[in-house]
């Protein structure tokens, strides 16, 4: 596939060719681990996560055109230089286009539930999904999920035991820092809380 003719915004990562998986250093540098949030939205956990770990590599994974440029601005503007951000849509980054065992750790953070029944078929938590996260994933690396649609949480509980190959941990609210997205914010706001799943790709398995 010949590059796009649009040319990428700066600190977008555009691949040469969207038809081949990555090698490892086209997309992190030697070292550095590796971390991924998929549908990044207006990037406020992205840039909190690589403020807050200059020591490591982010990319955000964002569909919509508009975002990104938004995004790729405030990378800018808080003089980032270990955050970046892809036009992809999630499933396909990481079934198709992210390179094995290199990612340290994968954010899901509040995707669209497809709350229909004739609609849980688009939801991104399935088996070849969840497959293609251990794929990614270097050994002792995370997925972690936030969903605020409980039936949904079900659902993905449902799907990860029947996948069988990740790790569940406990994830209490001082565990780690991380930021939480505006749409948190503004749910919790509300009185309500979001439900969450940390998962490892267990170094023997």
């Amino acid at each position: 596939m010949q590059r796009p003719a649009r040319p990428p915004e700066p600190h977008e990562f555009m691949p040469d060719d969207f038809f081949r998986r990555l090698e490892k250093d086209e997309i992190v540098r030697a070292g550095r681990p590796l971390e991924v949030d998929l549908g990044c939205g207006d990037g406020r956990f992205l840039l909190g996560m690589a403020g807050h770990h200059p020591e490591r590599d982010f990319l955000g994974v964002e569909r919509l055109l508009g975002r990104v440029r938004k995004v790729a601005k405030k990378i800018g503007k808080h003089g980032l230089t270990n955050a970046r951000v892809l036009r992809l849509e999630s499933r396909y980054t990481v079934e198709w286009l992210l390179p094995r065992a290199s990612v340290s750790r994968l954010h899901l953070l509040c995707p669209d539930p497809w709350p229909k029944l004739r609609h849980h078929r688009r939801r991104l938590i399935q088996q070849d999904f969840l497959q293609a996260v251990w794929d990614t994933l270097e050994p002792g690396g995370e997925f972690l999920f936030k969903t605020d649609h409980p039936e949904y949480f079900e659902w993905a509980g449902e799907k990860i035991a029947a996948f069988g190959k990740f790790e569940r941990l406990e994830w209490p609210e001082d565990a780690f820092f991380y930021p939480k997205t505006d749409f948190q914010l503004l749910w919790e706001s509300q009185g309500k809380s979001l439900q969450q799943l940390r998962l490892r790709k267990q170094a023997q398995a």
